[in-house]
């Protein structure tokens, strides 16, 4: 059998491998601690089950879910961003549900993308961005990610002669993998560039409700950004949803339209009991929410310290349940993940799995308790580098 050369073209998907790695370890026997893969292990909350479980059993919801969405779903996402966001939004034009946000984002370029179109791609980033552009034939252009600019895209430092061939620029904060924050001026910026050089803006906000300290804002919350760009949010880090599939695009009208009428060919809508499990998130109380943050800024709190104490170079994140250190002196992100492995039976994701300029560093995911994050500091410290 040949494969198309587009799929023959593909990296391989990081997470894939780094969950082959770990079940390898685990069929040998060891005690695995995985802090690689951001998957919540707290549960989702239970009157969001409980909303979920009353859809399974209403026959209204067993049928086709086509579309962009319940209007009851679409008027909780728009009650959602004005209450968090102060973002107004049009239910009816603005706002399509996806089967979570990397559906939304792995579509929108069979909206946009003709062959040899430039698409501007932090990096490392989320590996979609990149994927998805080369199964349209785009051209991506990376937009290395360093510390001395706070592991945000540097947009002065994209040649002129790119931009004017550009025709998307993705960005993404609070940032997986760095867990950097853009603030308002920085979006601006990259509005006023957009409009300049004619190419749309993508946004994913995946993460935008793990924070410790300031709330992010929403890229919709700056002025003119909803005439250059859309954004992508989703359940599934906020509520622990992550196996439920369930997230949304919004922004610009026009856009979304084009993105749901590439979606209408690939799938028939986010099952209807899964989007009023949604609403439940969205529209109930919060404080579910809270609490989760309190969780990961204890874990946080355990790990960040604990690193720096063994001599590792990382800064404390503000947002994400992510923490990006730098690999240790003499070692590259590939070999510091096998020591981790072999020596101390730790997963974690490779800066590479992210894009070639992630090299030098790795990500940790706090999404096991604390008291494992102990454990995996204790058998840190008894590996010699």
């Amino acid at each position: 059998m040949k494969l198309s050369t587009r799929l023959q073209s593909l990296p391989p998907y990081p997470f894939a491998e780094i969950d082959r790695k770990k079940k390898k370890a685990v069929s040998e026997g060891r005690d695995i601690i995985s802090l690689g893969v951001g998957d919540p292990d707290l549960p989702t909350p239970q009157h969001i089950v409980e909303a979920g479980k009353k859809g399974l059993e209403n026959p209204k919801c067993h049928q086709y879910p086509f579309g962009a969405g319940t209007e009851d779903f679409r008027n909780a996402v728009a009650d959602w961003y004005r209450k968090r966001f102060q973002v107004a939004l049009d239910p009816t034009r603005e706002i399509h549900a996806c089967i979570g946000s990397k559906d939304g984002l792995s579509h929108l370029h069979f909206a946009l993308i003709n062959a040899g179109d430039t698409v501007l791609i932090p990096s490392p980033g989320y590996p979609v961005y990149n994927t998805s552009t080369i199964f349209t034939d785009g051209s991506p252009f990376f937009l290395p990610l360093r510390k001395e600019n706070r592991f945000l895209p540097d947009l002065d430092s994209i040649p002129e002669k790119v931009l004017s061939k550009s025709k998307l620029l993705f960005l993404n904060s609070p940032n997986n993998p760095t867990a950097s924050v853009a603030d308002a001026s920085y979006f601006e910026k990259a509005v006023a560039l957009a409009k300049k050089y004619g190419f749309l803006i993508a946004h994913d906000a995946a993460y935008s409700e793990i924070y410790f300290e300031q709330p992010p804002i929403s890229f919709l919350s700056v002025p003119g950004a909803k005439e250059v760009g859309v954004e992508f949010h989703s359940c599934s880090k906020t509520y622990n949803m992550t196996g439920w599939r369930v997230g949304w695009f919004c922004g610009n009208a026009d856009l979304v339209s084009a993105v749901g009428r590439v979606k209408d060919n690939f799938d028939s809508g986010v099952f209807e009991a899964v989007q009023r499990a949604a609403i439940s998130a969205l529209s109930g109380d919060q404080i579910c929410v809270s609490e989760m943050r309190k969780v990961y800024r204890e874990r946080r709190d355990v790990l960040v310290p604990g690193l720096k104490k063994l001599g590792w170079n990382v800064e404390t994140p503000q947002a994400t349940f992510y923490v990006w250190a730098e690999s240790p002196k003499g070692f590259s992100s590939a070999q510091t993940i096998e020591k981790l492995i072999e020596e101390a039976s730790l997963i974690a994701t490779p800066g590479t799995a992210f894009g070639k300029e992630g090299e030098g560093y790795i990500r940790f995911a706090l999404t096991t308790p604390k008291e494992k994050i102990q454990v995996a500091l204790d058998r840190l410290s008894k590996i010699r580098w």
